[in-house]
């Protein structure tokens, strides 16, 4: 009995906490970040995401194990892209533009959310050291930080990231075609440039800096 006590002692449970806190925070930003995009779409007249059954905050459907992981370990990762079929909206390439943007746009707005109710429960517990209110502090804390990563990180103009689609959508009808031949291309340059780390300070900075601007706004009520 005394060695399975001294073997619990030895169990870091509170990195095990940590650890489902950010699977679970990294999920929420996941899901969200792609019903959005589906959404978008649909109101625009695409309902290839409705019809594959996309347009739901079931997790499952949307998570892409290794952009998961990549998310859980350096704050920046990816998802199971949206089905979207381009030819279904008024505008295709306006209409692209727009589910493309939806995305990072949802993740500020999660992220916003998430620090506005870090400082209500900061205000709210009496700065108590209870267990509960450290819990739900580091939840909406690593929400806040991975739903501006993933933001910043899919605002980068590199295929298939959404801020690709955005700058396509601004060049001629002929340019346009050509580089969505080969967007599925552009995740081998990605991947490269992550493992080489040449794009690891860039997204840093991007990331810090629109974290504080939220924080700043955020914590405004609770000053």
């Amino acid at each position: 009995m005394s060695g399975f006590q001294a073997w619990l002692r030895q169990l870091q449970f509170d990195g095990v906490w940590q650890t489902v806190l950010l699977v679970l925070a990294s999920l929420l930003c996941i899901t969200f970040h792609e019903l959005c995009h589906g959404l978008v779409a649909f109101w625009l007249g695409d309902r290839t995401a409705k019809d594959q059954g996309r347009l739901t905050l079931n997790p499952l459907r949307h998570v892409d194990l290794s952009g998961l992981i990549m998310m859980a370990l350096f704050r920046f990762g990816w998802a199971k892209p949206v089905p979207v079929n381009m030819r279904n909206f008024r505008n295709p390439k306006a209409g692209m533009a727009l589910t493309a943007l939806a995305g990072p746009a949802a993740n500020v707005l999660l992220a916003l959310a998430a620090l506005a109710a870090y400082f209500g429960i900061w205000t709210l517990s009496g700065r108590s050291t209870a267990a509960i209110w450290s819990v739900l502090m580091l939840f909406f804390n690593y929400v806040a930080v991975i739903s501006t990563g993933l933001a910043v990180f899919n605002l980068f103009p590199i295929p298939p990231l959404d801020g690709s689609k955005v700058l396509f959508a601004l060049l001629p009808d002929r340019a346009y075609v050509y580089l969505m031949r080969y967007e599925r291309y552009g995740m081998f340059l990605l991947m490269a440039l992550l493992m080489l780390g040449v794009i690891d300070r860039p997204l840093s900075v991007m990331r810090d800096g629109l974290l504080h601007a939220l924080i700043a706004v955020a914590s405004l009520p609770f000053r």
